[in-house]
């Protein structure tokens, strides 16, 4: 028997679909269902390894998580990773298999329309109900012909709809009202409620509105959902713009600046420095903004060369560089550890069309692009104790890989591997990961997650503190995903008509 389906679309990018469907996955579970997300492709760099070294969308791997069940790449059979404006790199069934450009965005549906719904018949036969997230908006008119991931997977499974809009940004009754009316016929019987996210007030001012927008599309407004800052969830792709800033406050004890690549990837690796009491975590995208941080992170990216260049031409590699020589606390991760290299060659295209490109050269690692992408669920432990890993020898970690460089150190290179790993998807290794540097504050590593190991980033945190001379108050550790997950799904609960709901899915 097919799983029931239920799917979440929106009026436009970032209205909460994502996070509507997160927290539905946690209602059905808390109900005893088995329940599996689905998106047909997602357009992210944000990514995931799940167990079995695939690639699918961050925002899936979190909606997994949600429903207390493994990731699997039938989640997200289709993920485009933007390398520039006009072309993505397309990931197929969590492998690259090459690039798409705008242009050919029509032909999608011919190219990859088999996948996409073998992907979802799977998941039907295999759980009881099928969270489906729609893209963008159904009411992309230019771009319908090739649609493979809203109204023609919703006609496809048959599917009831659910409309987001997002009243925050303004003119939500226009949206909701305009997307239904864009649609043909066939898609606006499968509407079967909206849903209005991020209102701050009074609901009760919104009733006349709420009224006349039912009478204009037929379908029930479900629920308002208020506006939140005390859930956390990860964010599906681009740091949120009130997290970019200037110098810093001076408020908190440390200060951390992350630099905002253009294409930055796996960007919520830092959410958990944000959590930490004492810590401010900064996204700065030009030189003026850096300040005189006390750690300075290079994130990972999709195209490590154009941002290198990019970083070089707005002044901040050179800001990097010096601050590093004065002694300030460098971590690059991935792309970012490529970038504080010697050397990045390249010389089967991969990336770029630079056979060879210099790094920072704050740590002494070539790194060669190869054609084969690693993705990989990773574990292990700290193998280095200096430095920034001082006191944290030893200590376990986790993590997951998503390059398609490789890096190398000379035989005769000063400073150590910081990390050893024992498991890279679930085969047992014995690999090292990384450099540090002689001095033991210079780290790089391919290991996305890294500040997700409580112990592990407590111990550098305190270890920059003990170097500025500050004491850090202590965190209670009691951060928990799934608890986050619980206060999603009560919100939601308190904020809906689950009754009508579950009428709408067919539980009855």
């Amino acid at each position: 028997m097919k799983a029931k389906v239920l799917m979440v679309q929106g009026t436009g990018s970032s209205v909460g679909k994502s996070m509507l469907v997160a927290a539905l996955c946690r209602i059905f579970r808390q109900e005893d269902y088995s329940v599996a997300p689905f998106k047909a492709q997602n357009m992210a760099l944000n990514s995931f390894a799940t167990p079995d070294g695939a690639e699918i969308g961050r925002a899936q791997a979190a909606q997994a998580e949600a429903a207390g069940v493994l990731p699997s790449v039938d989640m997200n059979p289709v993920l485009l990773k933007p390398e520039v404006d006009y072309r993505s790199q397309l990931v197929v069934m969590g492998r690259p298999v090459g690039t798409l450009e705008s242009t050919e965005f029509g032909d999608r549906k011919e190219l990859l329309w088999d996948v996409v719904t073998s992907a979802l018949d799977r998941l039907r036969s295999e759980y009881e109900i099928v969270v489906i997230e729609g893209a963008g908006s159904p009411a992309e008119i230019n771009l319908r012909q090739g649609d493979i991931v809203n109204m023609e997977v919703a006609l496809y499974a048959s599917s009831p709809v659910l409309l987001v809009g997002d009243i925050d940004r303004g003119g939500v009754f226009a949206s909701l009202w305009g997307t239904v009316s864009l649609l043909d016929a066939r898609e606006r019987q499968l509407v079967k409620g909206m849903v209005i996210n991020k209102f701050r007030g009074d609901v009760s001012l919104l009733a006349p509105g709420l009224t006349k927008l039912e009478e204009l599309t037929g379908a029930p407004v479900l629920g308002v959902v208020p506006y939140f800052r005390d859930i956390y969830l990860p964010e599906e792709d681009s740091p949120a713009s009130g997290n970019v800033a200037g110098p810093g406050t001076g408020e908190a004890l440390l200060d951390i600046a992350v630099v905002a690549l253009p294409h930055i990837a796996n960007f919520d690796d830092f959410d958990p420095l944000k959590r930490e009491p004492g810590v401010e975590v900064r996204y700065v995208r030009s030189a003026v903004e850096m300040g005189t941080p006390d750690l300075i992170i290079l994130p990972g990216t999709k195209t490590t060369v154009a941002d290198l260049q990019h970083i070089r031409e707005n002044g901040i590699a050179d800001l990097v560089v010096s601050h590093a020589r004065a002694g300030v606390a460098i971590i690059g991760i991935c792309g970012g550890y490529q970038m504080l290299g010697q050397t990045i060659a390249d010389p089967y295209g991969v990336e770029s069309g630079q056979a060879a490109t210099s790094g920072l050269a704050l740590l002494p690692v070539d790194t060669t692009f190869v054609a084969e992408k690693q993705t990989h669920q990773v574990s292990g432990w700290v193998s280095s104790g200096i430095g920034l890993l001082e006191g944290s020898e030893g200590v376990h970690l986790e993590g997951y890989e998503i390059h398609m460089g490789s890096s190398k150190t000379g035989r005769n290179s000063e400073g150590r591997i910081p990390f050893q790993l024992s498991l890279r998807s679930g085969m047992a290794v014995e690999a090292g990961d990384g450099h540090i540097g002689v001095d033991g504050w210079t780290l790089g590593t391919y290991i996305h997650g890294l500040f997700q190991n409580a112990e592990l980033r407590q111990n550098i945190l305190h270890r920059l503190a003990e170097r500025k001379g500050v004491s850090l108050p202590l965190g209670d550790g009691a951060f928990s995903q799934s608890r986050e997950y619980d206060k999603l799904a009560y919100l939601i609960r308190e904020s809906l008509d689950m009754r009508r709901l579950r009428r709408i899915v067919g539980l009855g």
